[in-house]
């Protein structure tokens, strides 16, 4: 075959393709091979034919054939590209990526417009292989091809703004490098916005924001974003709301991020992040209550916030809040767990703050919930404040062996440690050796004056040693001052200041005033609230005592707080208010209804009250539950008396002689 038949032989193959007569193409690219083995152009037309003949193979085998005859002729990495973009080719994506990368090589220094349609090819099929690093670096080179050919700007701002589009998802799981490429393609797209100021300008700038918000080391380009977006919109708080909640996370309480609080509550009130970074500001001051406030309220407005329920964890536990503090611990968590990119930080901080709580409720079911938080946290074996803590959570559960093993490694192994001797102490407290524990608690707080629970159980253990140190001004006095000016929220330092004025030094007033504030306090403290109100009766201050019981029954549940239903009704039935005697010993009964005393006071009130009958049945019921109380047998009888039935009276009137023959009620009646 002659070279001009091998041209009419190709000639009639082209034709035959043209024509859409496959199978004789291939015929006559059969026939020039024969003759010309590395025919380029015949290599290429087996390929287009095989390919339109669903023989993918052969068509492959074929492009490939011509490439590595010629590697830098377009044809056969067209027709490679167009057979791998067909839809029944799987598994080629790898494959086609090459191929478009070869042809952008071609492309370069001829043809600029199809250069950049296979660009945006390459750049999709990156995007759906969420290779984000090539997809950057891709786009960014037909930016800059289109730059070259000397673009329009607005032109230029929609590129840059498809790359944002892009790279956005990438932001959860990129490399350093697509970040960068990313926070680039932002500032060019603000760069070369057309109306500033205007809608897409605002919009892409909260996007740039939220985008930097997510990279924890672009703190510098986060604030000058925020405040040059802050120049070109001062009306919009967007901006620093975002910063605002930057330093919350970061937990950073500079001068720079109170400003920023500051200043985001003057533009708006009710912001959220605002109102959270005012109740840190009172957290850092000491303004505990007022944090709570805070706090609390922000996390209405901006609930998926975990530094500020950690925060507000905090100050709740400062105000010895403990089941609020928990609660809010476990927002914390949970929000953490939802997060793009959980804090590692924040949830050991949260977890270590749980249990620190849980151990204040000092139960055993606690205790096991605390031991379970700490065994979450992350490097916890290497923290020995976190070792100490498992090491109370194990005491109040009763495992004293675990506790005690604890207590020598950490004192071996960090004998500077407040916390170390603490534990030691609270483990000899809970023995009683309390010499030893005064030992242990002078150690830690010699290593930390500032702790007003090692103060307070200091004090505590000089009130139990002996009769010599709880009468000591200098001991348990000393140490429950030092406490309660330390903590001035810790309840059970006033109670024993209470204890210590009434029993020891007689001073009823002062006494008073201490079980008083321990109350407020703590409302649950029935033994502060009780001795406040006798303390009271007995200065002849019934208002004050009134005004305690008062607010006590006001917010009680049905069912509970007895002793303040019993008190008041015991106030009542001595002052002639029969009514509202029954009325209140009635819900101290709800709280308890085996208390005979309080069923024989009720038989009392309704007596006074001229209900017999009614009397009657709670007096049977007193001597019921308490066969010793000879009174109540005798009212009963007494009654049985007044309402006729003297078989039944008599009968309880011998009933008392029996067991006391010279009851002088009994023998009257």
């Amino acid at each position: 075959m002659s070279s001009k038949e091998v041209k009419a032989a190709l000639k009639s193959a082209r034709d035959a393709i043209r024509n859409k007569e496959y199978k004789e193409a291939l015929k006559h690219c059969k026939a020039v091979l024969k003759q010309e083995k590395n025919n380029y152009n015949a290599w290429v037309f087996i390929g287009l034919a095989a390919a339109e003949l669903e023989q993918p193979d052969q068509a492959r085998g074929a492009y490939k054939k011509a490439i590595e005859l010629e590697p830098n002729q377009l044809l056969a990495w067209q027709g490679l590209a167009n057979l791998y973009e067909k839809p029944n080719q799987t598994d080629v994506k790898g494959d086609l990526a090459d191929v478009y990368q070869k042809l952008l090589e071609l492309y370069e220094s001829g043809d600029k417009q199809k250069w950049c349609d296979v660009c945006n090819k390459l750049v999709e099929l990156y995007h759906q292989e969420k290779k984000y690093l090539e997809v950057a670096e891709t786009w960014q080179k037909l930016i800059q091809m289109k730059k070259e050919e000397g673009a329009e700007k607005a032109e230029l701002h929609q590129l840059w703004k498809k790359m944002i589009q892009f790279l956005k998802d990438s932001t959860r799981n990129q490399d350093n490098k697509t970040g960068q490429l990313l926070l680039t393609a932002f500032e060019h797209a603000l760069h070369s916005a057309d109306t500033v100021p205007g809608e897409d300008h605002q919009n892409l700038y909260k996007d740039f924001i939220q985008c930097l918000s997510k990279f924890p080391h672009e703190v510098d380009r986060l604030e000058k974003a925020c405040h040059d977006m802050m120049a070109w919109y001062p009306t919009m708080n967007y901006p620093l709301e975002v910063l605002c909640l930057h330093y919350v996370h970061s937990g950073t309480s500079s001068e720079k991020a109170l400003h920023c609080f500051s200043q985001l509550l003057e533009m708006d009130a009710s912001s959220g992040p605002g109102i959270i970074g005012f109740g840190i500001k009172c957290l850092k001051e000491k303004k505990y209550k007022e944090a709570v406030r805070s706090l609390t309220e922000g996390l209405q407005k901006t609930n998926q916030c975990p530094a500020a329920w950690y925060y507000l964890a905090e100050a709740q536990m400062k105000i010895h809040k403990h089941k609020d503090a928990i609660l809010s611990c476990n927002q914390a968590l949970e929000a953490l767990g939802t997060a793009e990119d959980p804090n590692l930080w924040w949830k050991n901080l949260a977890l270590q703050l749980k249990a620190k709580t849980l151990i204040k409720i000092a139960d055993a079911d606690a205790a096991e919930e605390a031991i379970k938080a700490l065994e979450q946290i992350v490097d916890a074996s290497s923290d020995p404040v976190v070792s100490a803590i498992r090491g109370q959570a194990y005491l109040n559960k009763g495992l004293m062996d675990q506790a005690s093993k604890i207590s020598q490694e950490l004192l071996l192994s960090h004998p500077d440690l407040a916390e170390s001797h603490a534990l030691e102490g609270f483990i000899h407290y809970s023995q009683k050796n309390y010499e030893q524990a005064e030992k242990s608690f002078l150690n830690a707080i010699e290593r930390k004056a500032g702790i007003a629970e090692y103060h307070q159980h200091l004090g505590l253990t000089y009130w139990f040693m002996s009769e010599e140190t709880k009468k000591d001004k200098g001991k348990a006095l000393t140490q429950f001052l030092k406490a309660a000016k330390l903590d001035s929220y810790l309840g059970s330092a006033f109670c024993y200041l209470g204890n210590y004025y009434r029993d020891i030094a007689g001073d009823k007033s002062r006494a008073r005033g201490c079980y008083k504030k321990a109350f407020e306090l703590d409302e649950t403290d029935e033994e502060s609230g009780t001795a406040a109100v006798n303390l009271s009766v007995e200065l002849g201050d019934m208002d004050t005592a009134l005004s305690i019981l008062n607010e006590v029954t006001e917010k009680a549940s049905p069912g509970t707080a007895k002793w303040a239903w019993l008190h008041r009704g015991l106030y009542y039935l001595r002052t002639g208010q029969p009514s509202q005697a029954v009325a209140d010993l009635q819900a101290a009964l709800r709280a308890d209804p085996k208390d005979s005393n309080c069923w024989e006071s009720l038989g009392e009130a309704y007596l006074n009250r001229g209900s017999y009958s009614t009397a009657l049945k709670s007096f049977r019921k007193a001597s019921e539950l308490n066969p010793g109380l000879v009174y109540s047998i005798y009212k009963a009888a007494a009654l049985e008396q007044i309402l006729g039935k003297y078989e039944n009276a008599v009968a309880t009137y011998q009933e008392i002689l029996k067991k006391t023959a010279n009851y002088v009620p009994a023998l009257k009646g």
